[in-house]
């Protein structure tokens, strides 16, 4: 890792969900975890005015027409702003060919797709205590007991994931390992934050309890996130709740794009040299 995660490590072994972090996670492997998030996460995410204001590398180019891609849910329910950024990553690669996971904070809600953009499953998830969609500068390093409730926050973003194992041996998925944020199996937790019994809620608004880590039913983890990221790399877009998806993952409609290109297309075959006056 970092300096900064190396300096961290034995914070981070406190920090998550309580206790939930990775003192037996392979430093191999935080190398390799850190050497990936720098290759695959090297651009910032961008504000909602840089987003609006700036033209991508796409749009610089001369648009060639193509059917848009899109990720394949199947029968699963799907909030509009998890369907944009599944279809966007699907379209535009952004994944890199990985398997890559979905988490719908507003919903309560994570999808977990492998590399082409076919669901695997999908499952409720409890979130962060507090909305939000940025982690406190330099959490993953301090003691749960000095963690305030409104800084319970599950961070949004583009994350490089990879599964690890906590101090107790349980494996989880590293979601963002700076900031000792995971997915993993529902913990116990104290009686009266009822965990279990708010996963099986039909109701999103009960499940925001933990410290900001993804706790996702037992066999889902098993069945679903365990065979999808074994021996290898993913990638996790946790969505913003406070902000739109295209602020922070610079993602773009699959549709809009298609039609642009299409028009595109058309005006450069009417300008063309040679092309037949009207």
């Amino acid at each position: 890792m970092r300096a900064k995660a190396t300096s961290g490590f034995a914070g981070l072994a406190k920090a998550c969900c309580l206790g939930l972090l990775a003192a037996g996670f392979p430093l191999h492997l935080a190398f390799a975890v850190d050497d990936a998030a720098q290759l695959f996460n090297s651009s910032p995410a961008l504000s909602v005015r840089e987003a609006a204001a700036a033209p991508s590398v796409d749009e610089m180019r001369p648009l060639a027409a193509h059917a848009p891609k899109r990720a394949n849910f199947e029968m699963e329910r799907a909030s509009r702003e998890a369907r944009h950024v599944a279809d966007w990553v699907v379209d535009s690669g952004d994944n890199r060919s990985m398997p890559f996971a979905i988490v719908d904070k507003t919903d309560a809600k994570v999808f977990v797709f492998d590399a082409d953009g076919r669901l695997h499953g999908a499952a409720p998830a409890l979130l962060g205590l507090a909305k939000g969609d940025l982690a406190v500068p330099g959490i993953g390093n301090r003691p749960l007991s000095s963690i305030r409730p409104w800084e319970r926050t599950t961070p949004a973003g583009r994350f490089v994931a990879a599964l690890g194992r906590n101090m107790h041996g349980v494996e989880i998925l590293w979601v963002d390992y700076d900031g000792a944020v995971s997915m993993h199996p529902v913990i116990k937790g104290k009686p009266e934050e009822r965990r279990a019994q708010r996963l099986a809620t039909p109701t999103p608004l009960d499940n925001r309890i933990s410290y900001g880590c993804i706790n996702v039913p037992a066999k889902f983890f098993e069945h679903v996130v365990r065979p999808a990221f074994s021996g290898t790399y993913g990638i996790v877009y946790v969505l913003p709740e406070m902000m739109p998806a295209r602020a922070v993952f610079a993602s773009y409609d699959v549709e809009e794009r298609a039609q642009l290109q299409s028009a595109s297309q058309a005006v450069s075959a009417k300008t063309a040299p040679g092309a037949a006056a009207h």
